[in-house]
C-alpha cells in the first residue's frame, strides 16, 4: 500500500505521514524533509533557498528526483509531498486543506515565531512555491482534481485524521 500526503505548510501532513507510519508499521518520505535537506547542504535558510529555487529550476527537478529514487521498488510506503500524488504511483492519494490562519498559527507554534512573520513568510514560500510547479511541470497546485480524499485537518487531531484515511482506505 502506497499513501500520498500532500497540502500546503501548516495543514498536518507530516505529522499524518508519521502517525499513519507508526500505525502501518512503515516507512515515509518527506518531499520537505529533502528540500530541508537540500537547503543545508547549500549553507541557505528555507526562505533563502526557496528564492533560490525560484531561479534554479534544477532545485525542484532533484526534489523529484530524490523522492522517486527513494520511493522505488518500495511496496509499501507513505510519500509525504505537495507534489508526491503527481510523481508516485499511489493507492490512495490525500490533499490536506486547513484555513490560512489556523495553518500560520500552527507554524508560529511550531517554529516559535510572530504571527506576522510566519504569515509574511508562508505567503512568500506558497507564491514561490506555486509559480515554480507551474512553470516546471505545468502543475497548479490548486487544482485538486487527482486526489481521492480532500481532508479539512482544521477540526482533527493527528489519531482522528489517521482514522480518517484508514477507514477510506478500506473501501476502495
Amino acid at each position: 500500500m502506497i499513501i500520498t500526503i500532500g497540502g500546503l505548510a501548516g495543514t498536518g501532513t507530516t505529522t499524518a505521514a508519521d502517525v499513519l507510519s507508526k500505525k502501518f508499521n512503515v516507512p515515509f518520505i518527506s518531499a520537505g524533509d529533502i528540500f530541508r535537506q537540500m537547503a543545508k547542504e547549500s549553507k541557505m535558510s528555507i526562505l533563502e533557498f526557496s528564492d533560490f529555487a525560484e531561479n534554479n529550476l534544477d532545485v525542484d527537478i532533484e526534489i523529484d528526483n530524490r523522492q522517486k529514487k527513494l520511493a522505488e521498488n518500495s511496496e509499501n510506503l507513505i510519500v509525504e509531498g505537495r507534489l508526491s500524488a503527481y510523481f508516485i504511483e499511489a493507492d490512495l492519494k490525500v490533499w490536506m486543506i486547513t484555513p490560512f490562519d489556523i495553518r500560520v498559527q500552527r507554524i508560529c507554534e511550531r517554529e516559535s515565531k510572530s504571527f506576522d512573520l510566519a504569515s509574511e513568510e508562508v505567503k512568500i514560500r506558497e507564491d514561490s512555491e506555486a509559480k515554480r510547479y507551474l512553470e516546471i511541470h505545468k502543475i497548479d497546485i490548486n487544482n485538486l482534481n487527482l486526489y481521492d480524499l480532500i481532508l479539512n485537518t482544521n477540526r482533527f487531531d493527528p489519531d482522528s485524521i489517521t482514522e480518517i484515511i484508514s477507514s477510506t482506505l478500506k473501501v476502495i
